[in-house]
């Protein structure tokens, strides 16, 4: 089973604020955080491993626009889905230059806002600048590591980040042994698959608390798949 999503909701609006949340807990593919403004809304985004933020422009201590700008200074990569009660173009605009991901303007659909969510997060998947939960671990592609719960620090090396990078991907479906070579390796003379068991088995060692009973790296028939 994939882990839950965190979710932060920041909006002035308590009613809005309650509702949205309780709609996205009645899926169990989300844990929601929520604040009524923008600094403890940073404080949240900035502490937390927070998949996707909802920040509404119109806050009572700063505008969300700001507030984006601020966290993306801070490094903070996290997808955002601003929330504003004006449509227009000129909005719209100063909300994507102040690091914002996407717009919405009000009053929402819950269903958009569902399906927004959901493109963000598929596309920061996608990205370098992903952070995914891998069992115990954060794993952080671009910098190719592994966090444990105590704030370890595993290095990987390029094919061993692509390796894992590919089977997370894959949702938790077994990959054959000849695509992850194709995917990783490219069409290289000098790879097959004793290379790729190889890595396999030194990836292993690092993310396995017992390298000969495989949790989270399982082999399959014929291939590989990631334990989600």
């Amino acid at each position: 089973m994939a882990s839950k999503k965190t979710l932060l909701i920041v909006d002035d609006d308590p009613e809005l604020r309650e509702t949205l949340a309780e709609q996205f807990s009645y899926d169990d593919e989300f844990e929601v955080l929520t604040a009524p403004a923008a600094r403890p809304g940073m404080d949240i985004a900035q502490k937390e491993r927070i998949d996707v933020i909802i920040f509404d422009v119109g806050l009572p201590d700063m505008d969300g626009r700001e507030a984006c700008r601020l966290l993306r200074k801070a490094e903070v990569t996290t997808p955002i889905i601003l929330l504003t009660a004006q449509s227009g173009d000129a909005d719209h605009v100063l909300g994507l230059r102040s690091g914002a991901n996407d717009f919405l303007a009000k009053p929402i659909s819950f269903v958009v806002l569902l399906e927004r969510v959901h493109n963000q997060l598929r596309r920061h998947e996608q990205s370098e600048d992903a952070v995914l939960q891998v069992g115990p671990f954060e794993f952080r592609p671009s910098l190719k590591i592994l966090i444990d719960g105590q704030g370890k620090k595993i290095r990987l090396t390029e094919k061993e980040t692509n390796i894992l990078k590919y089977l997370y991907r894959a949702g938790g479906k077994p990959i054959a042994r000849e695509e992850l070579l194709e995917k990783v390796w490219g069409y290289h003379h000098e790879a097959n698959t004793h290379t790729l068991e190889t890595h396999v088995y030194r990836l292993r060692q690092k993310i396995e608390p017992h390298g000969s009973s495989a949790k989270l790296l399982i082999t399959e028939s014929g291939g590989y798949r990631l334990q989600m």
